[in-house]
């Protein structure tokens, strides 16, 4: 089956300047991203923004719509739809874009020697500079039952979304959340802000393990259970069933069973860079590998985003992104731009108590705590007594400036 295709722009060369007029940057060259996310969308934007008229082809294996993924974790509160959440149609991008913008369609192979990648449907595109910006999967750390996959979301972008929407605006459900990090807090606080009834279930003891330590965690549990939310931690999910009623029946690792309608798993996310791998690209179990100027082992192929791994940094968080998406886009352009990271803190989507968190790159010596309830910092110290990250809830919160002034920066 032919994918479907939202626009097929003018090709450029129809359109030959007069003598006397300078060729437009990069008029005859051809850009081929793929991925539709924040990162693949965001770097062909910003080319047309600067100038920049190469013929530009974006592939995407889901709808390729337009979309922030971090307002995906607050849908449910603010009682907004899919189509709310999408910006721009597939469609509207590639008009904006002037660019074609593939849907649904797979990219099977790199062909690195001849500058070509074949599609699922068989068909072959040239490129002259290909970006792989094509994000992280979820990790799966057992398989699901076929019996109760229809009722088992991991929710990684808009498509995944619509699903998990659709089956929850009838009524208030029962929701269990596998994994406690980042996902799994944002949306136990949003499902429960929309009404519906969350269990969470982690092997750690407390909540964001990677990004705070365990009293700021303890207090983040708090605050959830005070609001109602159910929390089974430091257990294991064991078996995912159907039980008689047709409930899911989740039984943990102590014997314990929790009824859910239906079950959210958040237990991570892993860079999706088997395609590179397969073509020879250096790949690392943090991503693809790419210098600062996110040129992989490839020179003409570059990597965007959350499958990227910068110098032995990864960073899955949207300034980093933004940073890659604006020192790409000038490389691409001509002007060779090497990348930094700042020291920019992650602000968690969880409003029964606010948390700002800026994780060490290494091992602290140890955690300085401070504050009591609700309002607490934890400042991150290594064994020169130097601040190398920090973790904050509550009012503490509004300290994430002046600390982010002082502490060390992600890539420098």
């Amino acid at each position: 089956m032919v994918a479907k295709q939202a626009f097929v722009p003018p090709t450029f060369g129809d359109c030959m300047p007069a003598p006397d007029t300078p060729l437009p940057l990069h008029s005859h060259s051809a850009l081929i991203i793929i991925g539709t996310g924040m990162a693949g969308i965001g770097l062909a934007r910003a080319l047309r923004r600067q100038g920049d008229t190469r013929t530009i082809t974006l592939v995407s294996a889901d709808s390729g719509d337009d979309y922030s993924k971090p307002l995906l974790s607050t849908g449910f509160a603010k009682r907004l739809t899919p189509d709310q959440l999408a910006q721009r149609s597939a469609r509207e991008v590639a008009e904006e874009l002037n660019a074609e913008l593939i849907t649904h369609t797979q990219v099977v192979q790199l062909h690195v020697d001849n500058r070509r990648i074949t599609l699922g449907n068989g068909h072959q595109l040239h490129y002259d500079d290909l970006v792989l910006a094509t994000g992280a999967a979820p990790r799966m750390p057992f398989n699901v039952p076929e019996n109760v996959a229809k009722r088992c979301f991991t929710v990684n972008d808009l498509d995944e979304y619509r699903r998990f929407h659709t089956t929850l605006a009838s009524a208030p459900a029962r929701v269990a959340i596998v994994g406690a990090g980042l996902v799994g807090c944002e949306f136990a606080n949003d499902l429960h802000a929309g009404g519906h009834q969350v269990t969470l279930i982690a092997p750690e003891s407390t909540p964001l393990p990677r990004l705070l330590p365990e009293p700021l965690g303890q207090t983040l549990s708090n605050a959830f259970q005070a609001a109602g939310i159910q929390l089974a931690l430091g257990r294991t999910l064991q078996t995912l069933t159907l039980a008689p009623d047709n409930a899911l029946s989740l039984r943990l690792d102590n014997g314990d069973r929790y009824a859910a309608d239906i079950a959210l798993l958040a237990t991570g996310l892993t860079p999706r860079s088997e395609l590179a791998e397969a073509a020879g690209l250096a790949v690392s179990r943090s991503g693809i590998m790419v210098d600062r100027q996110l040129r992989t082992s490839q020179p003409n192929i570059f990597a965007l985003g959350d499958v990227a791994c910068v110098e032995g940094v990864n960073a899955m968080y949207v300034q980093p992104l933004q940073a890659s998406v604006k020192a790409l886009a000038s490389t691409l352009s001509g002007t060779p731009t090497n990348v930094s990271f700042g020291a920019w803190p992650v602000l968690v989507k969880t409003a029964l108590l606010p948390v700002v968190a800026y994780p060490p790159a290494t091992t602290p010596a140890r955690w300085r705590i401070e504050g009591e309830g609700s309002e607490m910092t934890a400042i991150a110290e290594n064994k020169d007594g130097r601040l190398i990250g920090f973790a904050l809830t509550g009012g503490c919160v509004r300290r994430k400036v002046e600390l982010s002034r002082v502490a060390p920066a992600l890539l420098g």
